[in-house]
């Protein structure tokens, strides 16, 4: 009983069952007793202190049993008869080694412990990485999106006001160019539904092939979007220079969306006699763009006030992208301008690059 119900609690305090053990064993030799479970109890004892115990404990265990073994083995070798014995030093060598083979085997059971709580906190940090980066992932397509849905209606919604603006004023002196004006309205709309069709069925996997992909719009559209801003009612020009089309096509995008984004904010403060300029230049490693208005300067302030809205955030996220900066505020002639400056290669091409139809 001394040597078994102690290791019920063998794991729990290893070292105090490793204490009540060998005191047992003193008081069994002491009596003149040798059995078996002295030294099994002794040899569990010492693998579950390799396991569970600090090593430390596990060197004072051996440095106790070692000695403690060969006294008992050769003490009752002279005592008593030698056939109870049978060469007392091979059996010592025996049991030394045996008690060095069980703490070894208990320190590899606790460098292989050790290895799977290890892999089991390692399996934990990645599902909470992997985690997180799904949600940022989400967050990020989320912001994606809005920005995209915001270019797209901002931009059509404030050409189709300035148009039917002018379609109104136009219905009863000029209807024929009224109806060109409704017609343009209309080509708009169905240009922005498109758009929306694309975006849409493109991040719903149920619509995948519900609609064909169209490239996203890119420097070579630049035309086509001053000529819409024309119709709402600014003059509105286009300079380019270098090599425009030979740019990716992330950074394509992210060009058109920022002359978009400028041109809808001139469009939404335009006068009659407001003038545009849109400057994009393709230098080796930048592409600079450049939209500037004339006016009216009476709409600075309401202008400065809005230089904190979602469309300068916008324009800046993609600048950001692509290592760049946007910067918007007056100008010597009385309007608005935006400048902004994007780098050819961006250090992770991410968002809209990966995006591309």
């Amino acid at each position: 009983m001394g040597f078994t119900v102690p290791l019920l609690a063998r794991q729990r305090h290893p070292v105090a069952v490793f204490a009540v053990i060998t005191v047992f064993s003193l008081a069994e030799a002491v009596s003149g007793l040798l059995t078996n479970a002295h030294f099994l109890a002794q040899l569990i004892m010492l693998y579950n202190l390799a396991r569970f115990a600090p090593p430390v404990h596990l060197a004072v265990a051996v440095a106790i049993t070692v000695p403690q073994t060969i006294v008992t083995i050769m003490t009752f070798a002279q005592d008593t008869q030698m056939s109870r014995i049978d060469s007392p030093l091979a059996v010592t060598i025996d049991l030394v080694l045996c008690i060095l083979a069980i703490a070894g085997l208990g320190l590899a059971g606790r460098v292989a412990r050790s290895y799977i709580i290890a892999l089991e906190d390692q399996a934990a940090r990645l599902q909470v990485e992997r985690d997180q980066r799904a949600r940022l992932a989400e967050a990020t397509e989320r912001a994606r999106i809005s920005r995209e849905m915001h270019d797209i209606l901002g931009h059509t919604l404030a050409v189709v006001v300035g148009l039917a603006d002018g379609a109104a004023g136009l219905a009863e002196t000029n209807p024929k160019k009224s109806g060109e004006t409704l017609r343009i309205i209309a080509d708009s709309g169905r240009g922005a539904l498109a758009d929306l069709r694309r975006l849409l069925t493109a991040i719903r996997e149920e619509g995948r092939h519900e609609a064909p992909f169209h490239p996203q719009p890119g420097t070579g559209d630049l035309g086509a979007l001053l000529e819409r801003t024309r119709a709402a009612g600014p003059d509105a020009r286009l300079e380019t220079a270098g090599d425009l089309t030979g740019l990716p096509a992330g950074l394509q995008l992210a060009v058109y969306r920022i002359v978009q984004e400028a041109l809808t904010n001139t469009l939404k403060h335009a006068a009659s006699d407001t003038a545009v300029r849109v400057a994009v230049i393709a230098e080796q490693d930048a592409v600079h763009v450049t939209v500037e208005d004339t006016g009216p300067p009476a709409l600075e302030r309401a202008r400065s006030s809005e230089g904190g809205g979602q469309g300068l955030l916008g324009m800046r996220e993609r600048a950001a992208l692509y290592q760049g900066t946007v910067t918007a505020g007056p100008n010597s002639a009385g309007g608005w301008s935006v400048r902004a400056v994007l780098h050819s290669t961006p250090p992770v091409k991410a968002g809209l690059d990966a995006h591309q139809a």
